[in-house]
């Protein structure tokens, strides 16, 4: 589903105020943040969705690890999950086990621990989990905070839009099935103790409405611009302008037409349609984009390396408000 749709959908919903709610629906954040006590917070999030592979380990990895970089990227710590499955009728009986095994994986890497879930059954497999985390109230980064001067930061790299339906159509290597199934289910948990403990401004994590929406729900909650050098964006290895053009899903399309629907996303001249098209991509369990202040950078960088972060990219900047709410050059 595009931003604008779901936008529409929402619209008429009415949620009333409450002091408690540090961050709510307004600014479209990754997670909800309630106040427990003047020292602590809650933070919630639920995601879930059908398989992007086949094999269903990796499917709960992957999904888990999704779901869990919500609380990541608000600069929180998961503690527990329950997860929300649905089954068809005639599921192989071993696929559940092997679903929640390899999702329970990522929940003890987190340090967190799954206490149970729901089921129901459906014409089509789905799988997700419902987290809580803690966060003190003060520490909160939300997607809203960028300031103009900030720069742009990517820890993940992007293509698995492309990939995961090249792997639907068996045109993946073995070896390249296998690393971008280990990219999608890496956890972004150092990535989120690299940008708490260095003090950033903002943050977002990169899923279904690619850069280009995730840079545009950012830019919009802070009135601000942002830019990206769309030769920066880091890209995974097996993603070549062949698989660009091949393997293209409808999220793509959909997202590339809510940049131009609403004239949000300028384009400069020289980026091409490629690039344009790995802006717009939808990413399953992609990095957080995290916008820092420059005298902090450094900062970030040497923390996100010390932490085993592979993917330290420096994609772009803050603007003053101009026009458009998103640049790329």
């Amino acid at each position: 589903m595009d931003k604008a749709t779901l936008a529409s959908y929402l619209q008429p919903v009415r949620l009333p105020p409450d002091p408690r709610v540090l961050v709510g629906t307004a600014t479209s954040d990754d997670a909800g943040v309630v106040r427990l006590t003047p020292d602590l917070a809650l933070v919630q999030t639920v995601d879930f969705f059908p398989p992007m592979v086949d094999d269903a380990g990796w499917f709960g990895r992957i999904t888990a690890a999704n779901a869990l970089s919500d609380v990541y990227a608000m600069g929180g710590t998961p503690h527990s999950c329950v997860d929300v499955l649905a089954l068809p009728d005639d599921v192989p009986p071993w696929i559940p086990g092997e679903i929640l095994n390899g999702a329970i994986e990522k929940v003890v890497e987190a340090g967190a621990v799954l206490v149970g879930g729901h089921t129901i059954t459906d014409k089509e497999l789905k799988f997700g989990l419902s987290v809580t985390g803690t966060v003190h109230p003060d520490r909160i980064v939300t997607n809203a905070g960028a300031r103009a001067g900030d720069v742009l930061v990517l820890t993940k790299p992007l293509g698995s839009g492309f990939l995961c339906t090249a792997l639907k159509k068996e045109a993946l290597s073995d070896a390249e099935a296998l690393a971008l199934m280990e990219v999608m289910a890496t956890l972004n948990r150092a990535a989120g103790e690299a940008m708490v403990e260095t003090g950033v401004h903002a943050a977002t994590d990169i899923t279904g409405f690619g850069m280009l929406g995730h840079a545009c729900g950012m830019a919009d909650g802070a009135g601000l611009t942002f830019r990206l050098r769309a030769r920066s964006l880091p890209r995974m290895e097996a993603l070549d302008a062949t698989r660009i053009r091949k393997y293209v899903c409808g999220g793509l399309k959909r997202n590339l037409a809510y940049g131009a629907g609403t004239s949000r996303v300028r384009f400069a001249a020289d980026v091409s349609d490629d690039d344009k098209a790995v802006v717009a991509d939808p990413q399953t369990s992609g990095g957080l984009l995290i916008a820092v202040a420059p005298d902090r950078l450094a900062t970030l960088l040497a923390a996100l390396e010390r932490r085993g972060v592979a993917t330290r990219a420096v994609v772009g900047e803050v603007l003053p408000r101009s026009d458009a709410t998103l640049e790329v050059v």
